[in-house]
């Protein structure tokens, strides 16, 4: 474990794989009992911020290869309270189109054979998740990008599908999402989401709408496009980021899901 807590942590998505720049900027390796992560240590608006990128820093990780649960107990260990997450999506409804960045509120989850939970082994904790992602922590980022939101730059809200990748959504699944009543498809934000909360830490998402995904008469996605609308988009992202984690009180704690005895147990467990 180590010693210098940073409460807020930054989970950059495809397109962001550093953060930080200058002379305080700072790896180490924490070890979990999952693996080993590498974390960035910087600060951002004037306070210490972690980052660690979702795909490692030269996207060598598929999204169903994540190791999310060494990622969520290593932000833990180093005192992560609230999760800045960066998440890039296929727009599937019209309220959210190509170029959108949006607050999402929820997701449903279509991915399979992932680790989801901490609480595999000899503790038994339901994790309440009607809201999975933190409302505090929503209202206090909406509140940051409010003028980005009254002119549309940013749209308050959004269900995203999550799908298990790394392959695209044939066009009968996008029609399937959106008949559902999703907006948005993404690979990565499951069992991101969840893991944090039953460690009691607060996410928030920024999701960047790179394409159509497979909607009727959409382009085909591509890779290449993808990435290069995410490039063309980093700085918006980096200043939503920058506004949001501004914002957090120092105080933020998110409500208690799981009792603290066993989180306490999850993070005293061996590390390797």
């Amino acid at each position: 474990m180590v010693a210098s807590h940073a409460p807020v942590a930054v989970i950059g998505g495809s397109g962001l794989y550093a953060l930080f720049e200058g002379p305080n900027t700072r790896s180490e390796m924490v070890a979990t009992p999952y693996g080993t992560v590498e974390l960035t240590r910087g600060e951002l608006s004037g306070r210490p911020v972690v980052f660690l990128p979702r795909h490692g820093r030269d996207h060598s990780v598929p999204p169903h290869r994540i190791n999310a649960r060494a990622n969520i107990w290593a932000l833990a260990t180093v005192g992560a309270r609230a999760i800045i997450s960066t998440a890039a999506v296929g727009a599937i409804a019209t309220s959210h189109p190509v170029g959108s960045l949006s607050l999402v509120d929820q997701y449903i989850d279509r991915t399979h054979g992932r680790a989801d939970t901490f609480y595999d082994e000899d503790s038994v904790q339901h994790l309440g998740s009607a809201d999975p992602f933190c409302t505090t922590l929503h209202t206090i980022a909406a509140e940051a990008l409010a003028t980005d939101i009254r002119t549309g730059e940013v749209i308050d809200g959004g269900t995203v599908v999550v799908i298990q990748g790394p392959r695209f959504s044939t066009r009968a699944e996008s029609e399937w999402f959106r008949a559902a009543g999703a907006h948005l498809v993404n690979m990565t934000l499951y069992p991101e989401v969840p893991l944090a909360a039953e460690l009691g830490i607060g996410t928030v998402a920024l999701a960047f709408a790179t394409d159509n995904d497979a909607t009727p008469s959409a382009e085909p996605v591509t890779a290449e496009l993808v990435f290069a609308r995410l490039a063309a988009a980093r700085p918006r992202i980096i200043a939503a980021i920058e506004r949001i984690a501004r914002a957090i009180p120092e105080d933020y704690a998110m409500a208690e899901l799981i009792d603290a005895e066993a989180v306490a147990a999850v993070l005293a467990r061996p590390t390797r």
